[in-house]
């Protein structure tokens, strides 16, 4: 469902509720690369995949919603399905004891609601996780905690769909047939409404920060990291001054003027420190990236995905678990200066699909095309280190390279950062950038 399948001309359908064990239709998302990889390299595992609701059929949200109990159906559609996989995986020659869950993006976001579902109730269903690119930690104002807020957009919904008058009006959105439901939730009327978790008291109790703070989470080694520009997919593109920086914070992102002030000091106007790193100054003129661009996507990077990143990896060293963090910094082909190593490029390379299947159309490149071979001996690495924290719990026992990747620790936080540049192809870094800027948006909530 959803935009990236209208284009590349997959089926939609309503009943969606499937699971693949080895594959996925998505080429993009062939398991059978990086588990031939890992049986090559001794550490075999079986890649079970599923796909769960999406937008409002699967985080519709509002009084009625959560009055039915049917909130966040999403996350529950894959709670569900990793209760399948206790069930039948063995009937695959898998081991329902050595589970991992992984995702990306909001796969990662549903990965990580995983760990902290129902106050961080340990069902059996998993021994480790792997998050790419996404947490429950999301810091910026608005989270959905409070149903009536929403209520105005679920109104917009139901008189829509002619349901307003309805004495049950859920029950009157479920007759409505799906086509037509869909263009109306893809129309004006739901376009400020967003689909994302819920506080709702059951499935989730508190927001992500405070259940983690407060150690309400499955204890389980976990792998998790983000791409080095994350922002450039994030931040907003146009602003040419401070002034509208300021505006932006409060206006679009909810923050008071204290706040967006403090954040204007913690991303000073110095494009050499900002991002994209692979964008040198600020941008040209003919461009509509704003002469704060590098500023804005720093902040965005940070607020969306760094922060989040460094707080998770700060809970599971201050409650002793395993935890390893990296960052990717790669410009794969087909990305520009002024996007850089943005979000979702380093799927490929853990995927290890070295003939970029899926990505030759309207909307991507191959990312290895015309590239070094380093980029295909990076995929390499990064492969086996995914398969050896699935298969051992450490990514250390990959038989492909020297790097040792650290636990993460209080006294010495460190990432392993995946180059495909550099001679080792990896390295390990003090995760201390932009320490002032991360740090007060972790004490802070912002």
């Amino acid at each position: 469902y959803g935009s990236d399948q209208w284009v590349l001309g997959n089926v939609i359908s309503e009943d969606c509720l499937t699971i693949n064990v080895g594959g996925s239709r998505d080429p993009r998302y062939n398991l059978s690369y990086i588990v031939s990889e890992a049986a090559e390299a001794g550490k075999p595992f079986i890649g079970v995949s599923f796909n769960y609701r999406l937008q409002a059929f699967g985080f519709l949200w509002g009084t009625a919603v959560k009055e039915a109990g049917v909130t966040n159906l999403g996350f529950r559609d894959q709670r569900l399905a990793l209760h399948w996989v206790q069930e039948n995986i063995a009937a695959f020659g898998g081991d329902a004891t050595k589970v991992t869950i992984w995702g990306e993006s909001a796969g990662a976001r549903g990965v990580s609601y995983q760990l902290i579902a129902y106050g961080g109730r340990d069902d059996g269903l998993f021994r480790g996780a792997v998050m790419q690119s996404g947490s429950p930690v999301k810091y910026i104002p608005g989270a959905y905690t409070n149903a009536s807020e929403w209520d105005v957009y679920y109104n917009n919904i139901t008189a829509a769909a002619n349901c307003s008058a309805a004495a049950d009006t859920l029950a009157c959105l479920r007759l409505v047939p799906v086509e037509t439901l869909s263009a109306i939730l893809n129309s004006s009327v739901a376009s400020s409404a967003s689909w994302g978790p819920a506080v709702d008291g059951d499935y989730i109790e508190d927001t992500g920060p405070a259940l983690l703070s407060e150690g309400k989470f499955v204890r389980v080694p976990i792998l998790l990291g983000t791409n080095n520009d994350e922002g450039t997919a994030f931040g907003k593109t146009g602003i040419d001054t401070t002034e509208e920086f300021f505006e932006y914070l409060v206006r679009a992102k909810g923050y008071d003027q204290a706040k967006a002030n403090l954040l204007l000091e913690l991303y000073p106007d110095i494009p050499e420190i900002g991002i994209p790193g692979t964008l040198h100054g600020r941008p040209g003129n003919d461009t509509s990236y704003g002469a704060m661009y590098k500023r804005v996507s720093a902040y965005a990077g940070d607020s969306t995905m760094h922060a989040p990143r460094r707080f998770m990896s700060e809970i599971w060293a201050a409650n002793g678990l395993p935890s390893y963090s990296y960052r990717f910094n790669v410009l794969s082909a087909g990305i520009s200066q002024y996007t850089g190593s943005t979000h979702f490029q380093e799927v490929a390379f853990v995927f290890y699909n070295l003939d970029g299947n899926g990505y030759n159309n309207s909307v991507a490149t191959d990312p290895f095309l015309n590239k070094p071979d380093s980029y295909k001996q990076l995929a390499r690495v990064m492969t086996r280190m995914w398969a050896s924290f699935i298969v051992d719990q450490t990514p250390n026992n990959n038989g492909v390279t020297d790097v040792e990747w650290p636990q993460y620790s209080l006294d010495d936080p460190q990432n392993i950062v995946c180059d495909a540049n550099v001679t080792d192809l990896a390295y390990i870094e003090s995760d201390l950038f932009r320490a002032e800027a991360i740090a007060y948006m972790i004490n802070n909530g912002v």
